[in-house]
């Protein structure tokens, strides 16, 4: 029938999905423990997947990528946490970074950053949040002002993930209107050398190889290109990264749920206690199971909804669905994990297990990159059309 409505995925991300979810499986989650417990952070894989071009799937392929959207990069995502890989990094610079460069960069931006994001060999991270400001981007205090040929940035950021591996960050800041003296978003492109950049870890008891970082900026000289874009854009360049971000961490969080489901049902049809039938075929885990399956299947829906709406190019459609495809994600992650750990009982929380870590982070997704408070303020404003509660 011409015209039909499908919810098949193309046939190439179907191969793209089965081809990462065999790279996935290369390294597991055994893998990916050792190395959050050593501090360390996933390079091996990560330059693996570099180099098959998985990291770059949504850089345009005139800057070495595979010329696809968002969807395909969270598919790359949602398989590698579903082996048990899961890495905030991902979300941060092929998808936040790579997005805003490949859409208002310069050529020169582009020629400079985007080959290296594409390919694995340069990692850029993203500074937005701040000790004082939270959810509110309009209270961010970071400011750049204007120094001869260049600019002179100065300000504070918190929770910003793995500077400690990355070339560079993508700075949220703002620049004064020299004729009206107003303050403007603006992004800027930071080398991590530069003089008067300054990264202090943020200790964390979640064990994970994506590090937390202060990040302290005195005095910060930098070029005049350092300016991502045009500077009357900024909240559009900004908000152009944001929607990515939650779609990109829907589906870390909709692997992850794959991820202890599929231990949480392994381990009960293998675990025989009463009689001689295992531990699930009783519906007081059985149950539980099925609802956490529905509800994944759920999230992973409205989240290719949404990686459609962004790819197609409908910006505020993308902007709601992605913040549903966020919270439905976090909320079938949180619940697979607790009930993979109910499922095993005590070796839940066995290392050899590896969800009791998981409690924490599966806990994360509802809080970053937006909370699932300022999530339904958004639902009931926007899609609702309630009054504004803050």
């Amino acid at each position: 029938m011409t015209g039909a409505m499908t919810f098949n995925e193309p046939a190439e991300r179907v191969e793209l999905r089965a081809a990462v979810a065999d790279l996935g499986a290369k390294y597991g989650s055994e893998y990916y423990r050792t190395k959050a417990k050593e501090g360390a952070y996933l390079t091996e894989l990560w330059r693996e997947a570099g180099k098959l071009g998985y990291l770059g799937v949504n850089i345009p392929e005139e800057y070495g990528g595979g010329g696809g959207g968002i969807g395909d990069l969270a598919a790359v995502l949602e398989e590698l946490s579903a082996a048990g890989c899961p890495t905030l990094m991902m979300v941060v610079s092929p998808a936040i970074c790579g997005t805003v460069l490949a859409r208002f960069g310069t050529p020169e931006q582009r020629r400079r950053w985007l080959p290296g994001l594409a390919n694995g060999e340069s990692i850029m991270a993203f500074a937005i949040t701040e000790p004082d400001a939270g959810s509110n981007a309009h209270r961010i205090t970071t400011t750049a002002r204007r120094d001869g040929g260049g600019w002179v940035l100065n300000g504070r950021k918190t929770y910003i993930s793995g500077v400690d591996v990355a070339d560079a960050v993508l700075v949220v800041g703002r620049i004064e209107d020299e004729a009206t003296g107003r303050l403007s978003a603006a992004l800027f492109a930071v080398p991590t050398d530069t003089p008067g950049f300054e990264a202090r870890r943020i200790e964390m008891d979640i064990v994970s190889p994506d590090h937390q970082f202060q990040l302290f900026m005195d005095d910060v000289r930098l070029p005049a290109d350092a300016l991502v874009g045009d500077p009357d854009a900024g909240l559009l360049q900004l908000f152009a990264g944001l929607n990515p971000e939650r779609i990109m961490a829907a589906s870390l969080a909709t692997g992850s749920a794959r991820h202890a489901l599929d231990k949480a049902v392994a381990y009960a049809k293998e675990r025989v206690v009463w009689r001689d039938r295992p531990i699930g075929a009783h519906q007081g885990l059985a149950h539980p199971l099925a609802q956490v399956k529905i509800e994944t299947e759920q999230a992973r829906l409205m989240t290719q909804h949404a990686a459609l709406r962004y790819d197609s190019g409908d910006d505020a459609g993308a902007g709601e669905a992605a913040n549903m495809a966020k919270y439905a994600a976090a909320e079938a992650c949180v619940r697979s994990v607790d009930q993979a750990v109910q499922t095993l009982g005590g070796n839940g929380l066995a290392s050899e297990y590896g969800l009791g870590a998981a409690i924490a982070a599966s806990r994360l997704a509802r809080i970053a990159p937006v909370s699932r408070e300022m999530v339904l303020n958004y639902v009931a404003q926007q899609s609702l059309g309630l009054p504004k509660s803050y």
